[in-house]
Formats: structure tokens, sequence, C-alpha cells
């Protein structure tokens, strides 16, 4: 690769210090762990982990079930199948991705109250007047929270294998149909195999998303390991205990992955060296069409119009009786400053990491990109844990130094600052930068970087003038992403804001934990309106899911497919067609 030698060094210097400060937070959290908790372990093995251990792995199993079951068969119906509103359809069904998981369960919590508008209209309409007297499904509960975290989550898997089936070539199902296969037995038989990769990282994303979930499992009634941490915490006062859990959560991540990880372990995947003809899609009419447009209407209405109907409504009202408070607008700005500040670090580190691995083939280079992306994987409380012990020693060998150097009491410069926001935004969501300035790179030809270098160029000046206008839409897409996500967080945001500092997201905690939920609906409604910019965007990114393949035959483009935005932070690589 052009650039490995001398122009490469100072790229794979940053790209270590990077690397550190992505992995400092796991070292601070075996730091912290290692102080000892006193006599909580006993009190934890006999009254917490046993509901805690149950309800996450109950947690994660049923909305495993129900992502891979609502993704893949919307992926599956909007690729084999021409209906009425397809079109519509193909983006829309992206939409519940702008509603954060807290916000379905503020707004449903309030929707399907025994004294909510949905229960009320039930017994209007069946003539009853006591609440008591109408049966309905307990919406706190585990069953609940499956549910409403599910038809949030599962467009994690809908792109991913949307795109997988569109890049899978039509003469290979058409061979099926034409040896006597009907169109369910060419799915579950030559489709489904083919698209598991792409199923399989699509869930993990999903989960690791339910299993960072605060909010929303608190709100519905379920004792998952990050309410945990987060009661250990704050409500015993007491962290290294929850350092411990957090530990014991990390392990349960780092082995769903490894796991996954050797279940595909003899699976290899390359890219075609040719252009495939995609398979034509089935016309259908009549009743199949309308039972078609239902199916796929079913999740965009549960996910995304019948919670932003709600917020619509319940913030109309709030500003017609009270007016917008001036604190909502103190809480836009403190929202998005701090995700616009975390944004460009991330995306400016994100270009050092992926760079580095471009210019080098040595392993070091490798390894710093995986240990910059590894951010994702781990929950939003386990970092906030992790990040104390070294801001820490960093105040407190900053401030030694003021002291002896010039007498100068400095005190606290990043404990307790937005800086340890920023830090923690950062090293949560690098792997989006990076994942995506690694998959737009990945379709520029090396020829590129050996011609400007032979020219004289540095290696700077190839990412300053061949790279970055040639990544240019891959890094907005990607800073549009971050961007929405800083916004959305909510675990580490609500255990490191500063004092008397609130962002829209720990605006609405706070409300929906008072049962406010009214007073929260502007908050929330302001997250979903901004979380819809990289909705559209996807959208329109994921119409071109065979652009890498593309890419290969018409020589470098200006965009990178949607799923390798989305994904990028997947615990294993998408592949693309099947070796043979």
């Amino acid at each position: 690769m052009a650039g490995s030698g001398s122009g490469a060094r100072p790229w794979l210097a940053g790209s270590g210090v990077i690397a550190a400060l992505v992995a400092a937070p796991v070292i601070g959290l075996i730091i912290i762990a290692l102080r000892g908790s006193g006599d909580l372990w006993p009190h934890l093995l006999a009254y917490v982990f046993p509901q805690t251990l149950a309800d996450t792995f109950i947690l994660l199993t049923g909305v495993g079930i129900l992502v891979m079951t609502i993704g893949t068969g919307m992926a599956w119906l909007l690729t084999a199948y021409e209906f009425p509103g397809r079109r519509i359809f193909e983006w829309a069904l992206l939409l519940p991705l702008a509603v954060p998981t807290y916000i379905i369960a503020f707004a449903y919590l309030d929707l399907l109250h025994p004294v909510g508008p949905v229960q009320t209209a039930l017994r209007n309409l069946l003539g009853l007047t006591n609440p008591r007297d109408l049966w309905f499904p307990e919406v706190r509960s585990m069953a609940g929270c499956i549910f409403l975290l599910g038809i949030v989550l599962y467009p994690y898997v809908y792109i991913s294998t949307r795109a997988m089936f569109l890049m899978q070539a039509g003469s290979i199902l058409e061979a099926a149909r034409t040896l006597g296969a009907g169109r369910r037995r060419v799915f579950f038989q030559v489709a489904l195999p083919l698209a598991r990769p792409a199923i399989a990282a699509g869930t993990a994303l999903a989960l690791l998303e339910a299993l960072n979930d605060i909010g929303a499992s608190e709100f519905l009634g379920v004792q998952t390991m990050s309410v945990s941490i987060y009661a250990t915490w704050i409500s015993r006062s007491n962290l290294p205990g929850a350092a411990q859990i957090a530990l014991f959560m990390l392990l349960i991540v780092v082995s769903l992955i490894l796991v996954e990880r050797w279940a595909r372990r003899n699976q290899r995947y390359v890219s075609m060296a040719q252009r495939t003809r995609r398979a034509s899609p089935q016309k259908l009419n009549g009743w199949r069409a309308c039972i078609a447009i239902a199916l796929a209407s079913v999740p965009v209405f549960f996910g995304f119009v019948l919670p932003a109907l709600y917020l619509v409504d319940q913030a109309v009202r709030r500003i017609g009786f009270a007016g917008i408070s001036p604190q909502i607008g103190r809480e836009i700005f403190n929202t998005m400053s701090m995700a616009a500040v975390a944004t460009a670090v991330a995306v400016a580190l994100g270009l050092v990491v992926a760079y580095a691995a471009r210019l080098s083939r040595a392993p070091f280079a490798g390894a710093c990109l995986r240990i910059a992306s590894l951010g994702y994987a781990l929950p939003g409380t386990v970092l906030a844990i992790g990040v104390l012990a070294p801001l820490a020693a960093l105040d407190n060998a900053v401030a030694d130094f003021l002291q002896y150097a010039f007498g100068y009491s400095s005190g606290l410069l990043l404990t307790g600052t937005g800086a340890i926001l920023i830090y923690v935004y950062v090293a949560r969501f690098l792997a989006i930068s990076a994942g995506g300035v690694e998959s737009g790179m990945m379709k520029l030809s090396p020829s590129l970087d050996h011609a400007a270098r032979t020219l004289g160029e540095t290696a700077g000046g190839v990412m300053r003038r061949v790279h970055l206008p040639l990544i240019r839409p891959a890094l907005g897409a990607a800073a549009l992403l971050i961007f929405v996500d800083c916004m959305k967080e909510l675990p580490a945001t609500l255990l490191l804001r500063p004092l008397n500092f609130e962002t829209l997201a720990t605006h609405l905690y706070g409300e929906a934990a008072r049962g406010t939920y009214e007073d929260g609906a502007i908050a929330a409604l302001c997250i979903v309106m901004v979380g819809l910019i990289p909705v559209i965007l996807l959208a329109k990114l994921s119409r071109r899911p065979a652009l890498a393949h593309d890419a290969q035959q018409t020589g470098p483009r200006n965009l990178v497919s949607a799923e390798a935005i989305l994904l990028a932070s997947a615990p294993q690589d998408i592949p693309q067609t099947p070796q043979r």
C-alpha cells in the first residue's frame, strides 16, 4: 500500500493514541472494580442478579426473535414482490430509527394507560364506565418491553438484509425456480441462508442497543443489567459495585460477539468479479397486494406513526396551555452543541484511524482500527463508569503540575464538565466514523494513492486532495448518524452530565420518571424531528445497495452504501456474495 513507510508513521502514532483513549475506559473500569464493594455482592447474588440476569436474557431473546422476524420479513417482501406503495414503504420502514427506545416507552405508557386515549375509546365503544371492566394487555411488562424495543430496532436488520437480498444474483434465484422450487422454498433454502450474515450483523446491533437501554426498560418495569448499574451507582452510591456489575455486563457482550463469530467460523464471503442481474420482483394484485400493504404498514404504524402523532398532540396541548418553556431552548442548545462538538471530533479521529489502516498493512494499524471501533459494543453505562478513573488521574496530574510549577490550584478540569460527555460520546460512536471512512476508502483504487505519491504528494496531501473529496458523502452520512446518536444517548448523559446541565434526553427522562408525560412531549418531539434527517439520508442511500460492487466496475464514486454506514460498528463484517 502506498505510503507504508515513513509517511505512515505519524498516522500510525495518532491511531495508536486514539485506540488507547477508547480502551482507557475498560482499563479504568477494572481499576474501579478492584477497590472492592464491601458487602454488596451477597445482596446482589441473593436479591438482584437472579431477576436481573433472567430479565436480561428474556429481553434479549425476545427482541432478537422479533427484530429478525420483522426485519427479514419486510426485507424479503419489498425485494421479491411488487405492489402498490412499495417505493413508499422502502423508506417508511426506516422511520422507527428516528424514535429512541425511551421515547417509544414514554409515548406508549400514556397511550395505553387505563385512562389513556386507547383504553378510554375502547370502553366508550363497548359502553363500559369502569376501567377495571376492560381487560387490556399490560404495557409495563416483559412482553410490552420486548414488543416496543422490537418495533423500534428492527430497521437494523431490515436495511442490511434487504441490501443483501438485492445484491443476490437473479440467476441463482431463477435457477432454483426453474428446478421446481416455489417462492417459499427459494426464500428458505436459497435467499435466507445467503443473507444469514447480514441478519446476524443487524440483530447484533439491535441487541447491543437493547442491552444499552435504561429509559424504556426502567419505565416498563424490566430490571436489566444497565438498570442495575444505574441503581447501584446512583441509588446505593456504590461506584465500585456498579463497576463490577458493568464488567460482568461487558463479559456478556464479549461472549455474545465471540459466540456469533464462532458460529460463522467456516463461512467466507467475497465480492463477485462481475456484475449480476437482480431478480425481477413478482407483481401482486387484488387481495394479495392488500395483504402485502397491510403487513408493511404494521411496523411503520406502531413504530413511528402512532407515537409521532401522540407527541404532536401532546406538544400542541402543552404549548396551548403553558407555552414553550425557556428551559427547552437551553436544553436544545446544550444537546446540539455537545452533539456537534462530539461529531466533529469523532469524524476527525475516524479519518485518522481509517487512513492509518489504509497506509500501512502492519497488524498494528488494523488492531488500532478494531480497538477504536469497539466503543459501540460497550453500553453507555459501562463507558460512563470506566471513564471516571482515567479522567480523574489526568485531572490530578494536571492539578499537581500546575500547583508545583506555578502555585495555581486548578481543581478538576475535566471531571464533572461537558468535556467528559464529549469524550464518552466520541469513544462510543467512533466506530460509525471509522467504519464509514473505511468503507468509503475501500472503494478507491490504490492506484490513486500511488499516482499521487509518485507526483510528490505527501501522505497528508493524498488524504486532503484525493481522498477527502471522494469520500465526502460518506463523511457527511456518518456525521449525521453520529450527531443524532449523540442527541439520543441517554445512559451516559444521565450519569455524567454536569450539575444543572440538562439535555433533551435527560429532561424527557425526568418528566417520564415523575409521570408528567405531557411536559416532556416537546423535548421528545424535538429529538424525533432531528432524528428524521439521517433516516431520510439512509432511505436515499438504501436504493443503491450494490454500490460497492458498482464502484469496482465503474471507478471511484462519491457515495457509500447505506448499510455500510449504518452497520459500520457491527461486531463483524457485512459480506456481499457467497464464495463458490
